[in-house]
């Protein structure tokens, strides 16, 4: 990937963060725009877009460090554990997941039921599982957990801020851009990286075309 497509990659990327985190507002955040659309207050309507956006770009960031972070830490992983890399990344997947319910439910100290726990963790492995099918359908099989692992693991991990706050609204605010913002980078490396391969493919046959056209005098 060279420099352009790498800053095209990030742009886009932030860009998707920012319209996720815009129309996550609109969900959670709707009464506050309706307390400013009687009476009609432009100023701040605009001030609350901008607000929200500027939240999506801020978890996109977040995103694309953690994403970063992930390609590190899947060959790191490959060089330490070799073969058994693939275990450790299922254990710890099953081990965020775990987190996911236990730590949040002693949190609420009973005050929330322990199956809204459960529902999210299981949205959240579901979500990535089918993330995790598409790469590894483009891809090859072997893709798939670390995919997986990406999509459960590391989003928790980013998340973890958003867990930490009061109610769910900003929660919700996090993780939607979060999701979105890897499920693009996760599919979309590949096809830049096929994308370019195949270029320099068609560039080394047209080369090898034009030196039997017009071969070099003896």
């Amino acid at each position: 990937m060279n420099s352009r497509k790498l800053v095209h990659f990030f742009f886009k990327t932030l860009f998707i963060g920012g319209l996720a985190g815009l129309l996550t507002s609109f969900f959670v955040k709707a009464e506050d725009y309706a307390a400013n659309l009687q009476p009609f207050n432009v100023m701040e309507l605009f001030g609350l877009v901008i607000f929200f956006i500027g939240i999506g770009l801020v978890f996109s960031v977040i995103s694309q460090t953690g994403f970063f972070a992930y390609l590190f830490i899947n060959r790191f992983g490959l060089g330490m554990f070799r073969s058994f890399w693939s275990t450790v990344q299922v254990l710890l997947i099953a081990f965020v997941i775990f987190d996911l319910v236990y730590f949040p439910y002693q949190a609420t100290d009973g005050e929330v039921a322990i199956y809204w726990f459960i529902l999210m963790a299981v949205a959240i492995l579901a979500y990535g599982w089918i993330v995790a099918k598409i790469k590894a359908k483009e891809t090859n099989r072997q893709a798939f957990i670390p995919a997986l692992f990406l999509m459960v693991v590391i989003t928790t991990v980013e998340w973890v801020p958003g867990l930490r706050t009061e109610g769910t609204d900003y929660a919700w605010l996090m993780i939607i851009p979060l999701l979105a913002c890897n499920t693009y980078q996760l599919l979309a490396l590949h096809r830049i990286n096929n994308s370019d391969s195949v270029k320099a493919s068609t560039e080394a046959n047209r080369s090898s075309q034009k030196k039997h056209v017009n071969p070099k005098k003896a």
